[in-house]
């Protein structure tokens, strides 16, 4: 069976990055340019189009009008080295990353699509490593977007210094998971961490802080097994009629 809707893709070439970096959206089946969109911009793109099958659940939650009329749109990487370049809170290019999504991504969708300009309508959503820089990029650009959805992110001392200023940004809405079989996450380094007690910590410094914010525990460990699960709720809940 066809896809209901149209993915379309471009390449970017980054002057912060020093490559080309390609994006892609996916357009619900009724796409107009007289309406404005939803926006959803997916680190981790290509997982979330293909294990999160989030081009299929668009068709299906536009065709049952259970989400407003949203874009999604994935920005994937080149290798987890390069992943973890980009997205790891010390991650040496991070910081160029975020200039590219800010300056170069961002105003290049703008002039290509038909997207709603309030913050309240755009969102960054990532799993693991691309959780957290949702995360980092959501809370310094809170007047950009003002949703992010991280499932099992990467938390440490930066995240969790980020988190005590919460109060300034309490106006986000988050959806925030994390599985309780979560405690010896193998990373990119080759080592095992525990990511289970550091979201929890997170939770207890966002839950209080963050007005829209919802925190959920599956039972389940670091992979799309379980993430996909959860993404038809997410999604509801997130871009929801």
């Amino acid at each position: 069976m066809g896809r209901k809707g149209k993915m379309q893709d471009a390449v970017i070439e980054s002057d912060y990055l020093g490559e080309s970096m390609t994006i892609k959206w996916y357009l619900p089946e009724d796409f107009t340019p007289f309406r404005d969109y939803q926006l959803c911009i997916m680190h981790d793109g290509d997982d979330y189009f293909q294990m999160g099958r989030v081009a299929t659940l668009s068709d299906q939650l536009h065709e049952e009008m259970e989400i407003e009329p949203t874009i999604f749109i994935g920005l994937h990487y080149q290798d987890r080295f390069d992943r973890q370049q980009k997205y790891h809170p010390n991650g040496k290019q991070q910081k160029a990353y975020i200039s590219f999504l800010i300056k170069e991504a961002l105003p290049f969708v703008e002039d290509q699509l038909h997207l709603n300009p309030l913050a309240s309508q755009r969102a960054l959503m990532g799993d693991s490593l691309a959780g957290t820089l949702s995360f980092m990029v959501a809370t310094q650009y809170s007047h950009t977007f003002g949703k992010v959805i991280m499932q099992s992110p990467l938390v440490n001392d930066k995240v969790l210094e980020r988190a005590e200023s919460a109060n300034q940004w309490n106006h986000l809405e988050m959806y925030h998971s994390i599985g309780t079989q979560e405690t010896e996450v193998k990373t990119t380094s080759g080592e095992k961490a525990d990511f289970l007690t550091p979201n929890r910590n997170l939770q207890e410094l966002l839950a209080p802080l963050v007005n829209g914010y919802t925190y959920e525990e599956f039972n389940g460990n670091h992979t799309w097994k379980y993430w996909q699960k959860d993404m038809k709720n997410i999604l509801v809940q997130m871009f929801g009629i």
